[in-house]
């Protein structure tokens, strides 16, 4: 890790030490968040003490960024407009950077003093798309084109259905255990078992499956929610120091080899397809990544890779033109498979082109997943007693029992790891609260309105608080730094 500051002068070291560390806070305020939602029922039930339960929670959350691949986190890196992804190492990339995570920190510090359980995932998509919108006003481009609209409405859609999916299942669940075991101590909630048997703790079987889904949820968040710290990360390095970062240095020749296949078969699919595509796709010449281009960016790719086996035997230079053509390319078959009348074959076959154009450039050094985990780890220590209670005690008229914490953890777990396998990034906060809630209705133990109109009001108000901050910042910045 070190060994990137030796090449770069002290100002820009310096810069770069202060943009990670900004990246880094704002994982860590995430921590109040969305980690603490992954201990609140086990801490309010008492399965667990609090130091335990959050010291466990950062460990499965480490494990979870660790082995949860890279899928969420280039799922948000790709929001961002392709010409400001081609020139995230200009002074207008770091304003970008800046001015989404200043964005997402201010929502985020406001909503949790006041200990509503808002999304930091929600937060951070709406400064990313506040960014895409002002900088389409600030080249005069059109905001259809300032935003990577195809990939924003797949990330509403997972933010929309998985809260739902995950209430369903926890009422599901609950709907079962009432059924299965109606006399069960489960069904009570950690005060009436103190007054009625003077017992501290859950039913053991209960308690066992409070302990096993909070670590569940642990982990699910961290291959969820940590992997978009490590692509804000990632845009950093990119940006400051990208001589080593642009492209995988670590890459096998193997790979190296597969993405010049990639590439070639690439442009073989489009001039078998060059009709339909152009008529979808015409020529406008104010883009640097159009279809049209493909043939071109595929022999400069060919010419800038030549017979390297490694990219570190590549000039500085000759890196970045590497990443510009595999972004360009893969930008290029993105477009080519929303074509309607492209063959089956042909868009199974992109599938796997795009997964070889990508997998020298989205990647992340171990370092960079190891710092994130840690400061979601350090946040939950820090900050999870507010959100515990507000999903504790504050979202249905009853307090919760234990089977009710049961069903909420384990489907919210189920729904975000779900959502990790296919690459959707969801919101760890929305799913557990709407989990609760859902337990709550098929208790019968009433919701307490004035919590959940607070937190349907924080939901509704993010996306266009946190896009208006950051269109703001980012105008402001540009017009001054750049």
């Amino acid at each position: 890790m070190l060994e990137l500051l030796s090449g770069l002068d002290t100002p820009l070291a310096i810069t770069l030490v202060l943009s990670i560390t900004f990246v880094l806070a704002f994982e860590f305020i995430n921590g109040f968040h969305d980690t603490a939602n992954a201990v609140a029922t086990v801490i309010y039930t008492q399965s667990m003490k609090p130091q335990t339960a959050v010291l466990l929670s950062g460990l499965f959350n480490f494990l979870g960024v660790f082995f949860g691949g890279l899928a969420v986190a280039y799922a948000i890196v790709n929001l961002i407009p392709t010409d400001l992804l081609l020139n995230i190492n200009s002074a207008q990339g770091m304003v970008m950077v800046f001015a989404l995570l200043t964005s997402a920190i201010v929502w985020n510090l406001g909503t949790w003093y006041f200990g509503i359980p808002a999304s930091s995932s929600h937060t951070l998509i709406g400064a990313i798309l506040g960014v895409g919108i002002g900088n389409a006003l600030l080249t005069g481009d059109s905001i259809v084109n300032g935003i990577n609209w195809s990939k924003a409405i797949d990330v509403f859609a997972s933010l929309l259905v998985s809260p739902l999916f995950g209430a369903t299942l926890a009422g599901l669940m609950l709907f079962v255990l009432m059924k299965l075991r109606p006399l069960s101590n489960i069904h009570k909630s950690p005060f009436q078992r103190q007054q009625i048997e003077g017992r501290k703790h859950p039913p053991f079987w209960a308690r066992f499956m409070l302990i096993v889904s909070s670590m569940g949820m642990s982990f699910t968040h961290g291959s969820n929610d940590g992997q978009k710290g490590v692509g804000l990360v990632m845009l950093v390095l990119i940006a400051l120091a990208p001589a080593h970062f642009v492209v995988n240095l670590e890459a096998e020749p193997i790979q190296i080899e597969h993405t010049k296949i990639a590439a070639i078969q690439l442009k073989e699919l489009y001039q078998r397809n060059q009709v339909i595509v152009d008529l979808k796709y015409p020529a406008k010449g104010n883009h640097q990544c159009e279809p049209s281009k493909i043939v071109e960016e595929t022999g400069a790719l060919l010419s800038a890779i030549g017979d390297a086996k490694s990219f570190q035997t590549l000039p500085e230079a000759q890196r970045w033109d590497v990443r510009t053509q595999l972004i360009c390319l893969n930008d290029g078959a993105k477009k080519i498979s929303k074509v309607p009348s492209l063959n089956d074959v042909d868009q199974k076959q992109l599938k796997g082109i795009q997964k070889d154009l990508t997998q020298t450039t989205e990647y992340a050094p171990t370092w960079v997943i190891v710092a994130v985990a840690l400061a979601i780890g350090l946040g939950t220590m820090i900050g999870w007693k507010r959100v515990v209670n507000t999903v504790g005690e504050k979202i249905g008229k009853k307090d919760m029992t234990y089977a009710q914490g049961m069903a909420a953890q384990t489907m919210s777990a189920l729904s975000i790891g779900l959502a990790s396998l296919i690459g959707a990034p969801v919101s760890t906060t929305q799913i557990l609260s709407s989990a609760v809630a859902g337990t709550m209705v098929v208790n019968r133990s009433g919701i307490q309105a004035g919590t959940i109109k607070t937190i349907i009001i924080t939901w509704v108000l993010t996306l266009p608080v946190s896009m208006g901050l950051a269109i703001s910042l980012y105008y402001v910045g540009v017009k001054l730094f750049v």
